[in-house]
C-alpha cells in the first residue's frame, strides 16, 4: 500500500489502534501528554542499544575498562557512563571469545537490561524463543543469520529478576585505530543479546 502513496505514510493498523487508545486515555485523564511524551523521548533518545554499543566499544579499546567490566559490571556501566534504572541493577558482561559464544534469554518472562539495551524486541519475549533458545541454540542463530566456526560452544544464560546480562560480542578484525565512537557503530542490539555478530568493517564508513 505505501508504494501506491508516495507522498504519505500509511499507519499500520496497530499504530491505528495505539494511537486511539492514546486518545481515549489522554481524554478520560488517565494519562498526561506531556508526562506520555517524556517517556517516548527518553526510550528513544536516552534509553537504547546505542547506550550498551558504547559500553562495548570501550571495552573493545580500552583494557583496564574490560576488566572493570569483566569483575563488576554494574559499577563499570553506572561509574564511566552513568547508565542505571530499572532492569539495570545487576548486570554481568559475558565475552564471546574464539570457540565461545554467549546468547541471552529470560525463560519465565522478559527480563532484560533496558539501561543498555532499551525496549525488548518482540522476538525477546515470544515463546519459541524462549523455549527454543534454551533447546536448540545453534538452531536459533541458523534463524538469525548466524553461523558460527565449527566447534563453537554455545552458552545460554537465563535472565531473572536478579541478574541481567550484557554480551560483550568479539571485536571485528581490521579495526585496528578506530575510536571508540565508530567502533560502537559495529555493535548491534541483536550482538549485545547474542542473537548476531559485531558488523564488518565494511558495513560502516566514516573517518577513524
Amino acid at each position: 500500500m505505501s508504494g501506491n502513496h508516495p507522498h504519505g505514510s500509511a499507519l499500520s493498523e496497530t499504530d491505528l489502534r495505539v494511537r486511539a487508545l492514546e486518545t481515549l486515555l489522554v481524554d478520560k485523564g488517565y494519562v498526561d501528554p506531556a508526562a506520555l511524551d517524556a517517556l517516548i523521548e527518553t526510550y528513544e533518545h536516552r534509553i537504547g542499544p546505542h547506550n550498551g554499543a558504547r559500553v562495548v566499544a570501550r571495552a573493545w579499546s580500552d583494557p583496564a575498562y574490560r576488566e572493570r567490566l569483566r569483575a563488576d559490571a554494574t559499577a563499570a556501566i553506572v561509574s564511566e557512563f552513568g547508565y542505571s534504572g530499572r532492569q539495570g541493577e545487576h548486570m554481568i558482561a559475558l565475552f564471546d571469545e574464539p570457540g565461545v559464544h554467549h546468547m541471552v534469554v529470560c525463560t519465565l518472562c522478559s527480563c532484560y537490561p533496558w539501561p543498555v539495551l532499551g525496549l525488548p524486541p518482540t522476538w525477546y519475549k515470544s515463546a519459541p524463543y524462549r523455549s527454543r533458545a534454551v533447546i536448540d541454540p545453534k538452531g536459533v542463530l541458523a534463524d538469525f543469520g548466524v553461523t558460527l566456526p565449527e566447534g563453537t560452544q554455545v552458552r545460554v544464560y537465563d535472565s531473572t529478576a536478579e541478574l541481567r546480562y550484557l554480551v560483550v560480542p568479539m571485536r571485528p578484525a581490521g579495526t585496528e585505530g578506530w575510536s571508540e565512537a565508530r567502533l560502537a557503530t559495529l555493535v548491534t542490539r541483536d550482538a549485545m543479546i547474542g542473537t548476531g555478530l559485531a558488523l564488518e568493517p565494511s558495513s560502516v564508513g566514516g573517518q577513524p
